[in-house]
């Protein structure tokens, strides 16, 4: 789908969405429409339950009068934040493909504060609605394929709005290749195969190199090629760099577990459990998004991704539960449970980053535990930090996106539940406050960096649709760490 803008103009055809306020007060687009049906918006207004709040929308059907198929009204409400005018472009996408629209234009009132803004930011919203992933259907109902292919918005001062809308677009590319990675099935995303995907943000100029497992065993991963030993696939280690910065600005590091399929290992998932791990790479997908948004909107930062790239499979090399590895950091560690594989992929991944890249702060993201989501179902992430700072900036950039973060606790508890006889730690904690326990294993690996750990397990792949994102992968994170970028090192 096509979104363009330009100045206000009268529109014979298509669809034509104009603004309600609270109260079902008429902005000045609508009640010109309005004078020209002969008042068939207000009737329409008066009859059904739509008032003009903010997450309304109202369709009426080819009134008399004018030559557009029909009349959306989009409730503004008291006036709209960002997120707003993201949700109802995303809602107005998804109406007039119920439709059956190819064409809609909105025409936004010139006197909105920072219509601008909000032109880029609905343009934004409905470009994010817009996605599928179709990629393998080979038959489809015409009936459920979206119609739309193109959104007009007519706006005063459309140049400002177009040129604000340009890094909004670059950001959407980036999650929709997370999208795109999460969706993928697992004979097609696998660790070399993900390093392939990665090596394609070049073009942009990141800078990507890959680490293969003789190169890993020669710095001494031993936990990241544990979980690996029982795929036929080779294990990768992927470092992308962002340099958009002054160079003397140390980077912010992006660290992402790209388990790209989970069976368990030798301790092996139940059957419907398996039939969602080709997700368990949710991570790496939103750090290699993340660097492609920023690199598409050629951000003024200094950014490192790394990736983790696994298949944890059962096989006749497959790691047992009771080995014991040596983790790059010199730790060790007891592997008790293969299924508790994230962790370990991580724990070489982070000590890798902040001992190569020195960052100033490191954020791993991971589909790490089923706890965090019995804990905070789907609408949060879980949020681990040994920095107030850092954990206030990215609450704070959730809250201006909409990807929403919830503070979880680390502490002396959940380290003693890591203690073993037989290594420095184990791999799994108690039943009991799982998600600590995991993210509390990951502090042993951050040394003295600014460290956060997103637990995305639940708001990586959604079975409920909203505004701006369709059921299937959400690309959660890549708006979130966008937003974090932006106030922190530009």
């Amino acid at each position: 789908m096509k979104v363009v803008f330009s100045e206000p103009a009268s529109t014979k055809t298509g669809a034509v969405a104009v603004l309600v306020m609270e109260g079902g007060k008429l902005g000045t687009a609508a009640a010109a429409l309005d004078k020209s049906t002969k008042g068939a918006l207000s009737k329409a207004i008066k009859v059904s339950r739509f008032n003009g709040k903010k997450d309304q929308m109202l369709e009426v059907v080819a009134p008399t009068g004018i030559s557009n198929s029909r009349v959306v009204l989009i409730g503004a409400g008291d006036g709209l934040e960002a997120t707003d005018w993201q949700a109802q472009g995303g809602r107005l996408v998804q109406r007039l493909n119920a439709s059956g629209e190819k064409d809609a234009t909105v025409r936004l009132d010139a006197d909105i504060e920072e219509v601008a803004d909000g032109a880029a930011n609905l343009g934004f919203g409905a470009l994010l609605r817009s996605y599928r992933f179709e990629k393998y259907k080979t038959q489809s109902d015409a009936d459920s394929r979206p119609s739309l292919k193109r959104l007009g918005v007519h706006v005063k001062g459309a140049s400002t709005a177009r040129r604000r809308f340009q890094p909004l677009h670059r950001v959407a590319d980036g999650v929709f290749e997370t999208r795109n990675l999460v969706s993928e099935p697992p004979n097609q995303i696998y660790p070399e195969s993900l390093a392939e995907e990665a090596k394609g943000l070049s073009k942009l100029g990141v800078k990507v190199e890959v680490l293969g497992e003789k190169q890993m065993e020669k710095l001494g991963m031993g936990a990241l090629l544990g979980v690996g030993r029982g795929s036929l696939r080779e294990s990768q280690l992927i470092v992308m760099q962002w340099n958009g910065g002054a160079r003397s600005k140390p980077p912010i590091a992006f660290v992402g577990k790209g388990v790209t399929f989970d069976s368990g290992g030798l301790s092996l998932k139940p059957a419907a459990a398996m039939m969602e791990m080709k997700w368990d790479m949710g991570g790496s997908g939103v750090v290699i998004g993340l660097m492609r948004a920023l690199a598409g909107r050629k951000a003024k930062a200094n950014v490192v991704g790394i990736v983790g790239a696994v298949e944890n499979m059962p096989g006749g090399a497959a790691q047992r539960p009771g080995d014991i590895v040596k983790t790059l950091s010199g730790q060790t560690v007891e592997v008790l449970n293969t299924d508790a594989e994230g962790r370990l992929v991580l724990a070489d991944a982070l000590w890798y980053t902040q001992e190569r890249f020195k960052p100033s702060m490191m954020i791993d993201l991971a589909t790490l535990t089923g706890a965090i989501m019995i804990a905070l179902g789907t609408e949060y992430a879980g949020l681990f930090s040994n920095d107030e700072d850092l954990a206030d900036a990215l609450v704070a950039a959730g809250a201006k996106t909409g990807e929403k973060l919830w503070r979880m606790p680390l502490g002396g508890s959940y380290d003693k539940m890591l203690r073993t006889d037989a290594a420095d730690m184990k791999n799994i904690g108690d039943r009991n406050g799982g998600a600590c326990s995991a993210a509390q294993f990951l502090s042993r690996f951050v040394n003295k960096t600014k460290w956060a750990h997103l637990d995305i397990a639940g708001v990586t792949w959604v079975s409920k649709e909203s505004p701006t994102v369709p059921k299937g992968a959400s690309g959660y994170g890549v708006r979130l760490l966008d937003q974090f970028v932006r106030d922190q090192a530009e």
